[in-house]
């Protein structure tokens, strides 16, 4: 059965799960264009997850996909917090604010519990993807009773022969060049490979349909990561611009005013590519101590960009984007699915 029967769609294109960035919205638009629409709902409660599922329901009938994290849930240590707060009060200090003297944890994992797993089986998405890992088995069984196909991002060969051998359907293979978190298993481990590179290396090993994900921003892109074996691609940075996604004006601008890209640690705990800004600039100095565990830092982070967009200084916002940002085109969601379909077609 090749991918696009088994997502039911017609062209081997998924929209990234953007988690903060999608919408049903978008969503929708992406579905009703015959490929894959996606929601990113890892940093939503289980009510909020299930709003936005129905939500998009009622806006197509066509398939789309639902995303969780799958992080390893680790408790704070209070000493390595400290000291975070005390390396970023400098930064608070700007804007006139103290930093929070304790740090939540904001996102929790689908490992946790099974909250989101009852949304999802409530709801009944045709696929859900996991990020930063698996489920765990008697979660996978669920889901496969179900029928809702499932998809986890490797990063490198052996999570993507982890993820073949837990019985999930596909594996999203994502390349160093992806905007936004790596979907690194360990977080102080990442091999950082190129998307073609990683594409190759899973299809040799592997016999799960593999997913391409990373740098990819027109059809003709897509159509050599096609080639080397990948059964359809997943694009992000693309689709931020549009404007069903919650992207907020300066992030916005932002795409298209600045193409250079970093990976940082030090805004959520966890690598994760994004446009330049202070964080990369000044706060990512060799001399910056470790970071607290994910999704804690991300807790401190958020309240220094709140401060700081409130002063109009938008160089602390978590603008996360690909390696090839500068190739973003302004198009409307369905306008950029006939479009990447047209260049797709092309020889």
């Amino acid at each position: 059965m090749s991918i696009l029967q088994l997502l039911e769609i017609k062209h081997p294109i998924l929209l990234a799960p953007m988690a903060g960035v999608s919408t049903p919205e978008l969503a929708a638009e992406v579905s009703n264009q015959g490929a894959l629409g996606s929601l990113g709902l890892g940093a939503n409660t289980p009510e909020a997850a299930k709003a936005q599922i129905l939500k998009t329901q009622s806006l197509t009938d066509q398939p789309f996909q639902v995303n969780f994290f799958c992080h390893q849930s680790e408790a704070l240590n209070p000493e390595t917090a400290q000291h975070w707060i005390d390396y970023i009060r400098p930064q608070f200090e700007k804007f006139k604010a103290a930093p929070p003297t304790h740090l939540n944890c904001i996102y929790p994992s689908f490992l946790d519990n099974d909250d989101y797993l009852h949304v999802v089986l409530e709801t009944s998405p045709k696929a859900v993807s996991f990020h930063f890992g698996i489920p765990h088995p008697h979660q996978i069984q669920a889901l496969k009773d179900a029928g809702i196909i499932t998809m986890v991002s490797a990063t490198n060969l052996l999570e993507a022969q982890a993820i073949e051998a837990a019985g999930i359907d596909i594996i999203i293979a994502q390349g160093i060049e992806a905007g936004g978190h790596r979907g690194i298993f360990n977080q102080h481990f990442d091999a950082a490979i190129k998307t073609a590179d990683l594409v190759s290396l899973i299809t040799q090993h592997c016999t799960l349909p593999v997913i391409a994900a990373g740098g990819i921003m027109n059809g003709e892109q897509a159509r050599t990561i096609l080639k080397l074996g990948a059964a359809a691609v997943q694009l992000g940075t693309a689709f931020v611009q549009c404007k069903s996604s919650s992207a907020n004006a300066a992030y916005r601008k932002a795409l298209f005013s600045q193409n250079i890209t970093q990976i940082s640690a030090s805004l959520s705990g966890r690598p994760a590519r994004g446009l330049l800004g202070t964080w990369h600039t000044q706060i990512d100095s060799p001399n910056r101590p470790k970071v607290p565990a994910y999704p804690y830092t991300y807790d401190l982070a958020k309240q220094l960009m709140s401060f700081a967009s409130a002063q109009h200084d938008f160089s602390y916002g978590a603008f996360w984007a690909g390696s090839n940002v500068a190739q973003i085109r302004e198009l409307e969601a369905a306008d950029l699915i006939n479009q990447l379909v047209l260049e797709m077609k092309t020889n």
